[in-house]
């Protein structure tokens, strides 16, 4: 990339991409000082419209594009509130870029400025706009929590194991302070037309429909992004319990909800990170507190596996390079696809995928792991499903997370799997959650629901459930599951009294404590030794 001359230019086009902030934005406080007009520029591209590389599915769903829209249009008002706007297009950027220079007759006093992206299909694009403009183009880091070039190894020595990633930046890398953007900005070029939000017809996507059972409830944008940041943390202290919590399956509280935010570039993660140092300095620190970061820092981990293996992370054999004869049974795809598996936790996962564009990570993890490692699916069937319907789809935490679950990526176990049946006992004991998405089981009353093939006839019937017509039977029956039948919290007749049973259960604010609190920190803390030699994290 071409740099600046030391003397301001006309005019500077920012493009906006996964950065769709004015706080702690490095690329837009640039390219604010190197002109003495700046266009900000957002560009709806029709390649994100079309279908993904293997199987064809829309690159961006219904959901996705609903984030989307409240994202720019948010960004839009906070750019207008410091005197500038957002000029809008639909057309790829490499061609909507010179169309705009030779509009504003600045094809030689001007520049681009953008955030650098790490994968192909983006980076193609940056290439292509350098290739056909001919002022400076300038990009600068802008995704991640730890700023590349403060890494204490060049990108390409990244440790295959996210463990020792974490202890070599923790111990040796500083995380930069947010960058300050002014709040007037300088002005649009005269004369430039803004353009308009494109509607759902015109991306040829349909427009969804909200479901009172959504997790995230939230509208994209920084706005909305920053009010739950100041929220989660001073308005409830939610953070300072996050750990226990973020295992839960119902409700908006159980954990930060972040992730859209941060994948569009609506919240910054400096911005967390040091939000919550105030508040460990103001208020508590505890391993919840840490917790978080340590998520950002998961995040940082597989931007820099993108960085570092490129189009591995979308091979079959992903960065092993391992040969897996992987299937591609359409039937089982679609049943998993649309929640009728016959596998209640899988299903109530799936069905709320579809219905809200949400998923939480426990659910995620394992109805990855049952798609690749139960019905032995080509993962990225489950890799272009979840790119298509997540509101936070980020493409190196997709892939890098669908790798890890088929065990070609950067998990230092070897075959891990997950119990499905167990985990839906551990997570949601009492079946709430998987009554709550698959209401044809509503009338099976008890933790049992997650085991419904098992069930006398007797009970089926008082359910009003008939097994392969109100409800499916199960494609595959693993081995294991079955050790976990008889259990007491899945019979009805009372609660796990085993480590774990409760876990989960923290779905509204102050739910973690009380009746189950032991056995769910019993639960955390398993989670906590895998990653630490001691129990306390440094």
């Amino acid at each position: 990339m071409s740099s600046f001359s030391s003397s301001p230019v006309n005019t500077v086009i920012y493009l906006f991409r996964n950065d769709l902030r004015v706080h702690d934005n490095e690329a837009l406080l640039l390219a604010n000082q190197k002109g003495t007009r700046l266009l900000p520029l957002y560009c709806f591209d029709p390649r994100h419209y079309s279908g993904t590389y293997h199987f064809g599915f829309p690159k961006t769903g219904n959901h996705r594009l609903s984030f989307l829209l409240d994202s720019v249009k948010d960004l839009q008002k906070n750019l207008k509130s410091r005197g500038s706007d957002l000029v809008i297009r639909k057309g790829k950027p490499e061609e909507v870029i010179p169309d705009l220079l030779r509009t504003l007759n600045v094809t030689r006093d001007a520049a681009v400025v953008f955030q650098k992206e790490v994968m192909e299909e983006e980076v193609k694009v940056e290439k292509a706009i350098e290739a056909h403009v001919n002022v400076p183009v300038n990009t600068t880091w802008g995704h991640t929590l730890y700023h590349v070039e403060d890494l204490p190894f060049q990108p390409i020595r990244l440790p295959d194991v996210y463990t020792q990633f974490r202890k070599k930046v923790e111990d040796n890398t500083t995380i930069r302070k947010c960058v300050h953007v002014p709040d007037a900005l300088k002005p649009l070029p005269e004369g430039i037309e803004v353009g308009s939000l494109p509607s759902y017809e015109d991306l040829g996507v349909s427009e969804p429909e909200k479901d009172s059972r959504a997790a995230f409830p939230f509208l994209g944008g920084e706005t909305t992004a920053l009010e739950r940041l100041h929220s989660y943390l001073w308005g409830t202290d939610n953070v300072s319990t996050y750990k226990e919590t973020r295992n839960g399956m119902i409700g908006s509280d159980y954990s930060t909800k972040f992730s859209p935010w941060l994948a569009h570039g609506c919240l910054s993660p400096r911005k967390i990170y040091w939000e919550i140092k105030k508040y460990e300095k103001e208020r508590t620190s505890n391993q919840s507190t840490y917790w978080v970061i340590f998520e950002l820092i998961w995040r940082d981990y597989f931007r820099f596996v993108g960085l570092k293996y490129g189009n591995k992370l979308f091979h079959s054999g992903g960065i092993k390079g391992d040969r897996v004869e992987w299937k591609v049974n359409k039937e089982q795809f679609k049943a998993w696809q649309e929640g009728r598996t016959g596998v209640p936790y899988v299903d109530a996962n799936m069905r709320e995928l579809m219905a809200t564009g949400f998923m939480s990570n426990r659910g995620r993890q394992n109805v990855a792991s049952f798609l690749t490692k139960d019905l032995h699916l080509d993962w990225r069937l489950g890799a272009e499903w979840f790119e298509s319907m997540l509101i936070d789809h980020d493409v190196c935490s997709n892939y890098g997370n669908w790798l890890y679950s088929a065990g070609i990526g950067n998990d230092p176990r070897e075959n891990r799997k997950f119990n499905v049946v167990k985990q839906g006992l551990d997570y949601d004991a009492e079946g709430d959650y998987v009554r709550l998405w698959v209401p044809e089981l509503a009338g099976i009353k008890t933790g049992s629901v997650h085991c419904v093939w098992t069930l006398s006839p007797a009970v089926l019937e008082s359910g009003d459930v008939s097994l392969g017509q109100t409800y499916p039977l199960p494609l595959v029956k693993a081995p294991e599951w079955s050790r976990h039948v008889n259990r007491p919290g899945s019979s009805g007749g009372g609660r796990d009294k085993g480590p774990g049973s409760a876990r989960g259960r923290g779905q509204n604010k102050g739910s973690h404590r009380g009746q189950g609190h032991q056995s769910q920190q019993a639960g955390q803390k398993r989670g906590l030794d895998f990653y630490f030699s001691s129990s306390k994290p440094h």
